[in-house]
């Protein structure tokens, strides 16, 4: 204050001193004079100091975008040529302001359109690392994001868009969690995004579309196959009914009775195929629902009391009732028990035993070690060989004769232990076969348990 005092008043306290020395400019005249000149100095000079101050605060919000800070501070501005850069300060803050506003509202509805996108999305870094991913890509991946990166065909991809600075498709395979089709799509950014992304990634899930033409071929390719033994069957004994044994009820009773069991074979056989087929068209998809398996267990096995009393095997059961749930489906974990428990009772001895167990996964053995439930049923039967038990999940792969220990037994489709394979494989789970000739066979499953609560 007192420097722009003393700059103010410079000039006129020099000019009357030069007035007061030639005499044109008495010596009372000259002191008043110059008293008045050094308090107008003082006053313009606060005012000016004021406004300048008023001015650099005006600034200093601005730059903050703190518009309702900046109007207090431009309100009273004295000198209008500081009055005027003030108030166009103002108006260019708030139209910056209205601008960053609706940018902001862009890249929000940018995020937004992202975040909902149906197909996982990865936006990538100049360094080729994830910068970040979309609501789908982080519940098809998750942990297993670095993973899928890494895959040979989309880092080739990746790299080829990097390098030409355009668009790369392809076709990739993904084996975890589940396997899957995936057709992939690299689209490099330029300019970069402005979180500094510089290519993305879509990843479309054709799993679906695949299942449903393999669906179709092995439908066809399999039902034709197995259908053509009982069918032939079938045309022959409606010839012999047509021809030699027209007039034979004997011969007609005994084969028509054969031609019932072909056709409920084939009726069998048509179920489980749709069955399979149904299960690996969702195979890729996890189950949502929260089921509790012992109780499920219990209701599955109460329909099994007549078999069970025909054959006089006696049924041990162990399922506690403090277990916690697993995500399932209950429509297909019921396919489970009911396979499992009627190979079981079919491939079991007379007068023996059937064991079903629940419990906690413990460490150990060859079942996963973390957080899940266990469900083993076991049979007293002779058991399965050791070279038959890799392939017992395969489609219509029979060991009938193996089992049946010289006693008839109802030959099933071959595709009970295939379809129990993809329902567990659809429940992120395991199934384990133990089995030793004369010793008998357990069938374990590992199903594992939702998040706690």
């Amino acid at each position: 204050m007192f420097s722009s005092t003393l700059a103010l008043s410079a000039v006129p306290l020099a000019v009357l001193l030069v007035l007061w020395l030639d005499g044109f400019l008495a010596g009372m005249p000259a002191l008043v004079a110059s008293g008045f000149c050094v308090i107008g100095a003082f006053v313009f000079s606060a005012i000016w100091v004021r406004d300048l101050e008023l001015l650099a605060e005006t600034l200093r919000q601005a730059a903050l975008e703190n518009s309702s800070a900046l109007a207090i501070a431009a309100a009273s501005p004295r000198l209008p040529p500081i009055e005027r850069v003030t108030r166009n300060i103002e108006r260019l803050s708030r139209t910056l302001a209205s601008r960053a506003a609706m940018v902001g509202q862009l890249l929000a509805a940018n995020e937004a359109i992202i975040e909902r996108l149906p197909d996982p999305l990865l936006v990538l870094a100049a360094d080729r690392s994830v910068r970040r991913a979309n609501a789908a890509a982080r519940a098809a991946f998750g942990a297993d994001m670095p993973a899928v990166l890494r895959h040979p065909d989309l880092r080739s991809a990746i790299e080829r868009a990097y390098a030409k600075r355009g668009s790369e498709t392809t076709e990739i395979a993904l084996p975890v969690p589940v396997p899957r089709e995936v057709s992939a799509t690299v689209l490099f950014m330029d300019p970069p995004l402005a979180d500094g992304g510089q290519a993305i990634a879509v990843l479309s899930d054709r799993t679906r579309e695949r299942a449903v033409e393999q669906m179709r071929a092995d439908f066809v390719a399999n039902a034709s196959h197995e259908l053509r033994t009982p069918l032939a069957s079938l045309i022959g004994f409606i010839a012999t009914l047509q021809g030699p044994a027209a007039d034979d009820p004997p011969a007609q009773q005994r084969f028509l009775a054969i031609m019932a069991e072909q056709a409920e074979r084939m009726n069998r056989l048509i179920d489980d195929l749709m069955s399979l087929s149904r299960i690996e068209l969702t195979e890729h998809q996890a189950p949502a629902e929260r089921v509790d398996l012992a109780m499920l267990v219990e209701g599955v096995l109460a329909g099994f009391e007549p078999r069970l009393a025909e054959r006089a095997i006696a049924l041990d059961l162990d399922l506690p009732d403090d277990l916690p749930l697993v995500i399932a489906d209950s429509d297909q974990l019921v396919q489970v028990v009911t396979n499992l428990v009627d190979n079981a009772i079919k491939y079991g001895k007379d007068n023996g035993r059937v064991r079903v167990v629940l419990a906690l996964a413990s460490p150990g053995g060859r079942l996963p070690t973390r957080r899940g439930l266990v469900l083993s049923v076991v049979d007293d039967g002779r058991g399965i060989a050791r070279e038959h038990i890799p392939r017992l999940t395969e489609r219509f792969y029979r060991v009938d004769k193996a089992r049946s220990r010289g006693r008839t037994v109802v030959s099933g489709t071959g595709l009970g232990l295939a379809i129990i394979k993809h329902i567990v494989n659809r429940h992120r789970g395991q199934l384990v076969i133990e089995s030793e000739e004369g010793q008998g066979s357990s069938f374990s499953v590992w199903l594992p348990l939702g998040p706690e609560k």
